[in-house]
């Protein structure tokens, strides 16, 4: 009796951490083309992948099941009307092509996975999602604006200085918002705003390339940025390297590519189903006599504070003083979403000392190599300069 209920027991124990080990094991860090959670992508047939996870040893993966589904509702209710791939077996789980219906520009898509493994079954993972972008040419209504022209204070020469470029535009939304979408290319950087807030914490957006072969663009949800009633969406356009660093310095070095340049499409739709665009074209107004005298990766920046008009990139500014942009060429490269991470500020470092070369001359010490810049308060008086 006593050597039946310690096999009991043992069967028991055993089963227990069975159930344990079943219970463990989760799929997590869901990416789509190896982005978390993407917007505005150009990949038709877009891979998924995923992390496994569990509480014992040896998980092995032997099978999966992937959902894709229009909304977030028909996911909960585990109805891929996009794709349901069923049980594969499979120990796959990085890069496996949605092959589900085709898919068309602003498609929305949500999706989830489960797997099976050598040590029992894993529920449904949470939720992830990815949005299409503006596939087609067709879908762009927006024109290119520009100027391609310099102003006095600027130089177009061997040692090129240009001006930031401040593009701004004021409309109004009629109706609650249910949905903003905003796709953007701003050549060679941009910043932009929607009622004096950013839209994101890219930096140096977007990522440089062979403009005559590609432009990227990049897509942001700013349904929380849009009110109802008079709104503004604002841009600030550097030279990256569009208007390149020097061009005429080594001109079978340095490609050059024109004066900066934006192409941008806002899609609104509303509660009660209407929708409306806004786009890029000779309505907006712009001025380069802002702050940012000159720029590039070359020489730096110059700021000049007393040039500064505060609540330019929101409602109410007086821009009747600035000027229509002119509908320029396009760069000639085709449009891509793109599909790299972002630059972003990831950290915030403090110097760790500040020693005295001169008069009025000191070295910053940072502690670290880094690639930044810096972000300073100066106590002094209107016009004096601050050279770093």
């Amino acid at each position: 009796m006593k050597k039946r209920l310690t096999h009991s027991l043992f069967l028991a124990a055993l089963m227990l951490i069975a159930c344990r080990c079943m219970a463990g094991i989760s799929t997590q860090n869901l990416r789509c083309e190896m982005l978390e959670n993407p917007r505005g992508i150009d990949a038709m047939h877009p891979r998924l992948s995923w992390e496994i996870t569990g509480d014992g040893r040896g998980i092995r993966q032997t099978a999966y099941q992937v959902i894709v589904a229009s909304t977030p509702a028909k996911l909960a209710a585990n109805v891929g009307d996009l794709w349901d791939s069923r049980k594969v077996n499979s120990d796959r789980s990085i890069m496996i092509s949605y092959a589900g219906k085709p898919l068309t520009s602003r498609a929305a898509c949500y999706w989830k996975v489960k797997i099976w493994t050598n040590k029992g079954e894993s529920a449904w993972s949470q939720p992830a999602s990815w949005t299409e972008g503006l596939l087609n040419a067709a879908d762009w209504k927006a024109k290119w604006i520009g100027y391609d022209h310099g102003f006095p204070w600027d130089s177009v020469s061997k040692f090129s200085r240009l001006s930031a470029r401040y593009y701004r535009k004021q409309f109004n939304a009629p109706q609650t918002i249910k949905k903003a979408t905003v796709y953007v290319v701003g050549l060679g950087h941009y910043e932009l705003f929607i009622n004096g807030q950013p839209v994101s914490d890219q930096v140096l957006s977007t990522p440089p390339t062979d403009y005559t072969k590609s432009v990227i663009y990049n897509t942001f949800d700013i349904t929380k940025n849009i009110k109802q009633g008079a709104n503004a969406i604002a841009a600030v356009l550097g030279n990256g390297r569009f208007f390149t660093m020097r061009p005429k310095y080594k001109p079978k070095k340095i490609k050059e590519f024109g004066f900066p340049k934006m192409l941008l499409q806002l899609e609104l739709e509303y509660a009660n189903g209407t929708k409306q665009v806004i786009v890029s074209d000779g309505s907006w107004k712009f001025t380069a006599d802002g702050p940012i005298r000159t720029n590039n990766e070359y020489d730096g920046e110059e700021y000049d504070a007393t040039k500064e008009f505060p609540g330019w990139n929101n409602t109410g500014f007086d821009d009747s003083q600035w000027l229509k942009p002119e509908l320029v060429a396009a760069p000639g490269g085709k449009l891509l979403a793109q599909m790299n991470e972002p630059i972003r500020v990831v950290q915030i470092i403090k110097p760790i000392a500040a020693k005295p070369l001169n008069t009025g001359t000191y070295i910053m010490d940072m502690g670290q190599n880094m690639a930044g810049w810096l972000n300073m308060k100066v106590k002094g008086n209107r016009g004096q300069k601050v050279q770093l």
